[in-house]
């Protein structure tokens, strides 16, 4: 057995998150193909990565050997940074009140986009802290902020793990143009489905 340890880590990942995040969505109401209610997409989407995660994994155990790479210092120190810091914020945000952060995930979102943020830091986590702050950004912004704003902020955000989309803003701009679009004809046009597309403050 040749095992790629890379594949294998990121197969367990995708997989723990899967499972975390459909075990989150019993909340909401799933609904049917028809009329989705608001677990529904969320539900199908953890199924499909979980299902992904488990074909990762497999290949991981028969396509290597691939060590993984050394951390180096700042790889290590800001990963750890990230989840203090996330925790922290998560933590402060509850205290501070509100209606947006008592109000469903949203103080814990707000912690994990502070420690997807820290974790840019460093070079190594740059891509993935990156994209997946843009994640969290999207979920607080799409309720108060609408469907624009939170497509907007998400493409921006996502936008900054690669220093090339930083130097092409015109690429960038033309790119959440053509997704805020996209986004209104299918959701809202086609599904319509019930969410405010301009911000509501």
């Amino acid at each position: 057995m040749k095992i790629n340890q890379k594949d294998l880590a990121s197969g367990i990942l995708l997989v723990l998150v899967a499972v975390v995040g459909a075990y989150l969505n019993m909340d909401h109401n799933l609904g049917s193909a028809r009329r989705m209610g608001p677990g529904y997409m969320p539900l199908l989407v953890f199924g499909i990565q979980g299902g992904i995660g488990v074909l990762v994994l497999l290949i991981g155990l028969f396509n290597g050997p691939d060590p993984m790479e050394k951390w180096s210092g700042v790889d290590s120190k800001s990963l750890v940074a990230a989840v203090f810091g996330g925790l922290i914020a998560w933590q402060l945000s509850l205290r501070l009140g509100g209606d947006f952060f008592t109000s469903g995930y949203n103080a814990m979102g707000f912690g994990m986009m502070i420690g997807f943020f820290i974790m840019c830091w460093a070079q190594g986590w740059r891509l993935m802290g990156f994209v997946c702050a843009s994640l969290c950004v999207f979920a607080l912004l799409l309720e108060k902020g609408g469907l624009v704003l939170a497509t907007v902020g998400t493409v921006v955000v996502a936008s900054l793990a690669d220093t090339q989309h930083v130097k092409k803003p015109l690429g960038v701009a033309g790119l959440t143009i053509f997704l805020v679009a996209l986004c209104w004809w299918i959701f809202i046009k086609q599904l319509d489905i019930r969410v405010a597309v301009w911000p509501q403050f």
